[in-house]
């Protein structure tokens, strides 16, 4: 009878942790990170109910082990096929709650922002373009730390003259962003907390990267992918400001 008695004690312990609020997630600043926490919550609660479920079942069975039990349960035969198919729904149907968020495709369009993110170890570097809104072209032979050039940028090309490359991420809020992920050397990720959202970064690709930011202030950009001994120091800032200070800090060239 005790283990019975432990176990509903120990499940009614965990119920009542879902009242509280998970302290292991800082504030979303965007709409898909208030979605990603949407489908969290819904799936922390169904799971839990049955949780619930299973170990009072299970206590209630301990409860009752020493009592003569019929020979044959009723649904026996059924009862594992039809767990196992309710089971396989439960989690398609949480699976498909969330591809909306999760399949969504980066592409350019009209009106978005559009940043380059260079990644090398340990260290982010950020282009925007000029007033001509065109990139300069990049190649490694370029590539150049000391001189100020993490990036590459070839100085022939004119269209490079009015690029700006910083060590920190600017970006304007309340509009949709544009990220062009890319890396020099080995496999990185982009990863804000505040966004509940990650992005590998794989040399030798151009990877876009949406993201939509509605609250200013400062998030730490940290790299999520184990890169080499200086790994942990891989970190920069998110800089999320007004539309109007985002425009004169541009123009401030």
């Amino acid at each position: 009878m005790l283990p019975g008695a432990v176990l509903v004690f120990l499940t009614a312990v965990c119920l009542l942790l879902f009242q509280v609020k998970p302290a292991w997630f800082p504030p979303a600043v965007s709409a898909g990170a208030y979605a990603f926490d949407l489908q969290f919550t819904r799936t922390l609660w169904i799971l839990g109910v049955l949780f619930a479920a299973a170990q009072l079942m299970l206590a209630w069975a301990v409860l009752r082990g020493g009592k003569k039990r019929r020979a044959s349960a009723p649904f026996g035969r059924f009862a594992e096929p039809v767990a196992a198919a309710g089971a396989c729904l439960l989690f398609l149907g949480l699976a498909a709650g969330g591809a909306s968020d999760w399949g969504k495709v980066a592409e350019r369009a009209p009106g978005k922002e559009i940043i380059e993110v260079y990644a090398h170890q340990f260290a982010w570097s950020f282009r925007y373009a000029g007033p001509d809104g065109k990139f300069g072209k990049t190649g490694l032979p370029f590539i150049n730390d000391a001189a100020g050039n993490p990036i590459g940028v070839d100085p022939k090309d004119p269209a490079g003259k009015d690029d700006r490359t910083t060590a920190t991420l600017r970006i304007p809020a309340g509009r949709d962003v544009l990220l062009l992920l890319h890396s020099r050397d080995v496999i990185h990720d982009f990863f804000v907390r505040e966004l509940r959202t990650k992005q590998d970064i794989v040399p030798g690709m151009e990877i876009p990267f949406d993201i939509h930011v509605d609250k200013p202030g400062e998030y730490e950009i940290a790299c999520a992918e184990l890169c080499g001994l200086g790994h942990s120091q891989m970190r920069s800032l998110l800089i999320v400001m007004e539309p109007e200070a985002y425009e004169r800090w541009k123009r401030s060239r």
